[in-house]
């Protein structure tokens, strides 16, 4: 059985207590249930792009965007490129696509597991594996590879001087490896280690062995994802890894090699680089959400004195975004955030957060300005 070796350095101590400290923050914020939608939204889009992006995808944040915006369970690229009008490769397109669809299937498995309840034992087979792939990569290698183990020994060359940079082990060890990885998660050795630890893991073993032709770095970063999601760590699905490894592409796959000593068989190499490298980034990742959350979210005396999180309008949140950037604002600028809307209403929705304690409102007649209660 797959027996990871590591060792837990303050670093990862550190990295791992920070996110915890971030998922309290964020599961508990006032107002995370009304952003919830719009905040998951934004990092579906983050994960979709950057989790391309970083594969050499040459679309742009705006274009994924613009794909998604038309996705409407649409698979097929040609169709998405008429309907959204992005001018783009095929590929490219067919790409997002692909990688929204495993976004979809990873909330369709954490919602069957989330109905079980908390303390329900979510088996990881490969029959999951194989489907992201197979979502991943349709209509980009051939039918018969998507969804199936690699068949032929790959490598990984450097794209400047031809060398081979990662020779992952031969095809016909690839069913085993797996089923060693798959053994160790579902066991309780695998399972008594932290989930921030085990999607880490089971990441780097993904990239290392190497199961399938093409795409082999986003099942790993979606399975990772999967674990984080159905092991309680899907802190409201308002983060991206994605985005920090694509980020600093180049770091991200330093961390990888760093750990791939190929003179090393899987079991004997030691992950704790990696395992740093993770951790650090998920606890980044976090930070920032806690930190938006932060500025969009009130005392937390307002929850208690409402009894319960506050449900605002979409038009209530973007004035207090616009006031998180602003500082402060007169009832003239904050009117030109809706110019569909009349005066009236936007003074109404004012008005609304005034008395829940949400604003704090100052002045006099056309000197009258709005800030947040602090």
């Amino acid at each position: 059985m797959y027996s990871p070796k590591y060792t837990i350095t303050n670093q990862i101590l550190k990295n791992i207590a920070t996110t915890e400290a971030c998922r309290e923050v964020i599961e508990n914020a006032p107002l995370v249930p009304t952003y919830e939608r719009k905040f998951k939204q934004d990092a579906i889009i983050r994960t979709v792009h950057h989790g391309t992006h970083i594969e050499g995808n040459d679309l742009t944040f705006t274009q994924a965007e613009r794909v998604l915006s038309k996705f409407q369970g649409e698979t097929d690229a040609g169709e998405n490129i008429k309907r959204s009008g992005v001018v783009a490769r095929e590929r490219d397109v067919q790409e997002v696509i692909n990688y929204r669809q495993v976004m979809e299937w990873l909330d369709g498995q954490f919602g069957r597991h989330e109905k079980k309840g908390e303390d329900s034992i979510f088996s990881y087979t490969e029959t999951q594996i194989k489907q992201v792939h197979k979502l991943t990569v349709h209509k980009i290698v051939s039918m018969e590879n998507e969804g199936n183990y690699r068949k032929t020994q790959v490598v990984l060359r450097d794209s400047r001087t031809g060398e081979i940079t990662f020779r992952p082990p031969p095809a016909v060890e690839v069913p085993y490896l797996m089923e060693d990885l798959l053994r160790w998660l579902n066991s309780a050795t695998g399972r008594d280690i932290h989930p921030v630890l085990r999607a880490g893991i089971a990441h780097y073993a993904l990239a290392a062995i190497h199961p399938f032709v093409e795409g082999n770095g986003r099942t790993a970063r979606a399975f990772a994802t999967l674990i984080l999601f159905v092991e309680r760590f899907d802190i409201k699905k308002l983060f991206s890894l994605e985005e920090y490894f694509d980020r600093e592409a180049e770091a991200y796959y330093k961390a990888l090699m760093l750990t791939s000593d190929q003179s090393r068989e899987l079991n004997d190499r030691d992950l704790t680089c990696w395992l740093e490298y993770f951790t650090h980034g998920l606890s980044l990742e976090l930070g920032r959400a806690k930190e938006k959350i932060r500025k969009l979210s009130v005392d937390a005396r307002i929850k208690k004195k409402h009894g319960e999180q506050i449900s605002l309008s979409d038009r209530q949140i973007r004035i207090i975004e616009y006031l998180s950037e602003n500082g402060k604002a007169a009832m003239s600028s904050l009117r030109e955030l809706f110019p569909d809307y009349s005066e009236d209403t936007v003074l109404r929705d004012l008005q609304s957060l005034v008395k829940k304690g949400i604003l704090i409102r100052t002045g006099h007649t056309k000197g009258v300005m709005y800030e947040l209660a602090t």
